[in-house]
């Protein structure tokens, strides 16, 4: 909105401006009511100090909750500063300076806007800070964990020595680094890509600190760590994506009814996982729905509730009243209720953080050692029966086929109202390839494969070498750019111009390198079975969760290249292809072979820790887990083969048409003699013919 030429424009500016700190102000105020009633009511700063041992002090009780609460919010700004620049407000069409033409004319690099760029520098300031609240959290951890006071910890050399012996110690420091160098880097930045890149690196920030808190010792250790990884993906841009809007709505920034249209169709979503993921988070820590109301934490856990509904009122509100406002050309309805909802979603993070310093209730029955490590007790003897009944919860592989399953049906179901078609043998690999995904990931595959070493092993190789071949055949990436549809503002970026400058980018063209492919989906599985990889990855959850991952997508990236259907950036002849596949599936061999000969176990003090009475020898299960991985390789080699030998055979009578299209329109009335292929050839050899006989 321009204000240029208008004597009011200072006291508007001043005006707003005081409007941004008032509601700021409240919203942390908010914070630390809530907060400080939590921290009474859990009983987290009144526990009584126990003679002859350790006491952190007055300042670390009231300093960690409310420097963690402080963390909590400005990593949320940063992150709503963040996704305004790159998502939020249009980007601007390249002008002549930058290679494309101007803004009005067409084309052109995008550039972010004057105000995209101002969000970025402000998340520089707020990446900082971030940092900073992190270093304090950093200190006040120590000191409570260690029981000793914050000078202490300062002066003496605790804080140095226990840093990378605390996993919650190693997290924080962590934050710090990955927040420092977002605000080193934000300001700098000026690109759309660049930008993305922030977010996502930002993204990543977010997850160490509430990782390494309760949800690493809940009853069901996989469900309560990724709950709480898709609580706290989703609060960050919700909360702080509001606050970001909502002051670009107080300073009558341009652009606010696109921007309030986008953060609305985001917080939707948001609103979903959030709902979804504390729902699971309460259950993993209060099973008997009684301890709702007669523990503390169950009684706080009961407030965020009663405040998620309300912010899903506010939101039901801002769809229903004030975008259509804002389209009438009335930001300030918007900018009142943003201010009063960031109140609320302020008083919402002092709760979340109040629970997060309140011990949820002990179990009613000594835990055993192997439940302790795997979440659940050790399941009877194994039998074919039980693998496939024996169901185990696994929340990210759930989410993750629910997503990946709902996507691709909702892109092929907005193709066929289309009038377009889609290949069903396509739908049906995806579909399969899911199938396959849940086959190894919920029944008793998962919960026997942390125990035994051949379950293991079968897993691994189902979700690196099977799986991934259905998924590449499904091509879901052009399905995408088919379903997607173009940004609405001309030269802006949506889902499908990010997909496309994603597989135009550098890194893509790295990645997707046949070579570097083929390295990572052979060279990785040496690397993490043959080191203390391995082990370090079993006893952690979240290393087990990266682990089953990294192996969905290295097999994903090197079928990419093998089969792909969709655009890549270096496409192999299938007489390349072919060799590619001989060359690389005899590694997998190898490496069961190599199994198959250890005399020593792999990972010996997990597998002892969690040895079942009723199996075999450990040493024995891995020789019986190279067993699997020797001859699995077979299945994988004769799909491959006949799919490429399929894809080989459609290509070749793609060409024989296409060059018989040529023909025709060669031998057509006007048409161009040269322009027939085979004509041309045919006449080439004759000519040759010729002057052999004329030599």
């Amino acid at each position: 909105m321009s204000t240029q030429g208008s004597p009011d424009v200072k006291p508007d500016v001043n005006r707003a401006a005081l409007g941004v700190v008032r509601a700021a102000v409240i919203a942390a105020a908010a914070c630390g009511a809530v907060l400080v009633g939590g921290l009474v009511l859990g009983g987290s700063v009144t526990e009584k100090v126990i003679p002859g041992l350790g006491d952190a002090g007055v300042l670390t009780r009231w300093g960690l909750p409310a420097s963690r609460a402080a963390m909590d919010l400005l990593s949320a700004l940063t992150v709503g500063a963040l996704i305004a620049a790159a998502a939020l407000l249009p980007i601007e069409s390249g002008g002549p300076a930058g290679g494309g033409r101007s803004a009005e004319g067409g084309r052109g690099p995008g550039r972010l806007s004057r105000d995209a760029v101002g969000y970025l520098h402000a998340a520089s300031w707020l990446a900082a800070a971030w940092a900073a609240a992190a270093a304090a959290t950093l200190v006040f951890t120590v000191a409570d964990v260690l029981g000793q006071p914050v000078g202490q910890v300062v002066t003496g050399s605790e804080l140095s020595s226990y840093v990378g012996s605390l996993p919650q110690g190693t997290a924080l420091m962590i934050v710090v680094l990955l927040a420092v160098v977002v605000a080193l880097l934000a300001r700098t930045t000026t690109t759309p890509a660049a930008a993305f890149g922030l977010l996502a690196l930002a993204g990543i920030a977010l997850l160490p600190a509430p990782l390494t808190g309760h949800s690493a010792s809940a009853a069901n250790h996989t469900v309560a760590t990724t709950g709480v990884a898709l609580h706290v993906a989703a609060v960050a841009p919700w909360v702080g994506g509001l606050a970001v809007v909502g002051v670009h709505a107080l300073l009558r920034r341009d652009r606010l009814p696109v921007m309030a249209d986008r953060f609305s169709r985001m917080a939707l979503w948001c609103y979903v996982i959030v709902g979804a993921s504390g729902l699971v988070n309460v259950i993993a820590r209060l099973p008997d729905p009684v301890e709702m109301v007669e523990t503390n934490y169950g009684r706080l856990a009961l407030g965020k509730i009663a405040a998620f509904c309300a912010l899903g009122w506010f939101g039901w509100w801002h769809r229903s009243r004030t975008l259509p406002a804002l389209e009438a050309g009335k930001p300030w309805s918007f900018a009142r209720l943003a201010s009063v909802e960031a109140a609320v979603m302020g008083a919402a993070v002092g709760l979340a953080v109040a629970l997060a310093r309140t011990a949820p209730p002990a179990p009613t029955e000594p835990e055993s050692a192997v439940k302790a490590l795997l979440g659940y007790e050790m399941p009877p003897q194994i039998t074919p029966a039980r693998l496939a009944t024996l169901w185990q919860l696994d929340l990210l592989f759930v989410v993750l086929v629910a997503a990946l399953g709902g996507l691709y049906l909702a892109a092929v179901v907005r193709l066929r109202r289309r009038g377009d078609s889609w290949p069903a043998g396509r739908s049906a690999a995806w579909l399969i390839g899911l199938v396959t995904m849940i086959a190894v990931t919920q029944t008793g595959v998962a919960k026997y494969a942390p125990i035994l070493f051949s379950v293991h092993m079968a897993q691994h190789m189902v979700l690196n070498m099977l799986t991934p071949i259905f998924l590449v055949l499904g091509a879901p990436v052009t399905l995408a750019l088919r379903a997607l549809k173009p940004a609405r503002v001309r030269g802006d970026r949506g889902p499908r111009e990010w997909l496309t400058a994603m597989l135009h980018s550098r890194y893509v063209a790295v990645i997707a390198h046949p070579a570097v492919a083929t390295f990572i989906f052979v060279v990785s599985t040496f690397a993490l079975y043959f080191t203390t990889l391995f082990e370090a990855a079993m006893r952690n959850h979240l290393g087990h969760m990266a682990m089953s991952l990294h192996f969905l997508f290295a097999g994903s990236l090197f079928f990419w290249v093998l089969l792909g259907v969709d655009p890549a950036p270096k496409k192999l002849p299938y007489p390349g292809r072919l060799l590619l596949l001989f060359v690389t599936m005899p590694f997998h061999a190898f490496f069961g072979i190599a199994l198959m000969n250890l005399s020593q176990a792999l990972a010996r003090g997990w597998y002892a820790s969690v040895d079942p009475p009723w199996g075999t020898t450990i040493l024995k299960d891995q020789h019986t887990g190279g067993a699997i991985a020797w001859g699995f390789g077979e299945v994988p080699t004769f799909l491959v083969l006949i799919v490429l030998a399929f894809q080989w055979y459609l290509d070749d009578q793609r060409q024989a048409r296409r060059m018989d299209r040529k023909a025709d329109r060669a031998a057509a009335p006007g048409g161009r003699s040269e322009d027939d292929e085979l004509a041309t050839y045919n006449a080439r050899l004759a000519k040759l013919a010729e002057r052999d006989k004329s030599e």
